[in-house]
């Protein structure tokens, strides 16, 4: 069963070019979107409860040149956004909410970078197949039309047209789940970026009734 399956995909590898050199390229862009998204969300995950805390006791006793050495020890997106946040504590008070949002806006879009391919690929691979399935079909019932022939013949055209919808599913079922985890983890960096902010917004609000 498992070598005519391969040797079934393998065929329609070959004969069906149409759509299995499209659905491979799928494929390739879903695994190489997985791994470099993967690999820069692990080198930008940051634990900010910590973190948070001891952000909070500088700001508290208006230590703004150690609070930015904190945010630049913390690192990664979180660091950066934060380190942005003090810096304009210090320079923006009056429009520091607009401008603290453009920060987190700009290191979303780095956060989201390549996920509409995910989704791309996601929405339209089953297609794809489908499409390779509909004119395999077409192709084996012309072949069965020409030479003539009975039922095993049909049977195995089509399931020799059929894997071309398993194939696209399989990538397309991969797409979805990867781009939902993924979105969850933008999500959560997203939390980290509103927590920062309503802290940085409590000083400030407090600087500014102060005067």
């Amino acid at each position: 069963m498992e070598s005519k399956f391969f040797t079934y995909f393998i065929q329609f590898m070959m004969t069906d070019w149409f759509a299995s050199i499209p659905i491979t390229l799928c494929s390739v862009a879903t695994a190489a979107v997985m791994i470099e998204r993967y690999l820069y969300y692990q080198k930008n995950r940051r634990d900010v409860t910590q973190f948070i805390h001891q952000l909070q006791r500088e700001l508290e006793s208006q230590q703004l040149q150690k609070a930015q050495q904190t945010c630049s020890r913390l690192g990664g997106v979180v660091g950066e956004v934060a380190e942005e946040g003090v810096r304009l504590m210090a320079e923006q008070k009056e429009d520091f909410s607009k401008a603290f949002d453009i920060t987190v806006g700009l290191v979303t879009r780095k956060l989201e970078r390549h996920l509409v391919v995910l989704g791309t690929i996601g929405a339209t691979c089953p297609f794809i197949g489908l499409f390779g399935t509909v004119v395999g079909v077409i192709f084996t019932l012309d072949q069965l039309g020409v030479a003539g022939g009975g039922t095993p013949v049909v049977v195995t055209g089509v399931a020799k047209a059929l894997i071309a919808t398993g194939y696209g599913l399989v990538v397309s079922i991969l797409a979805v789940i990867f781009n939902n985890l993924y979105t969850n983890t933008v999500k959560g960096f997203n939390d980290d970026f509103l927590l920062l902010k309503l802290l940085f917004l409590s000083f400030v609000g407090t600087e500014g009734h102060a005067h």
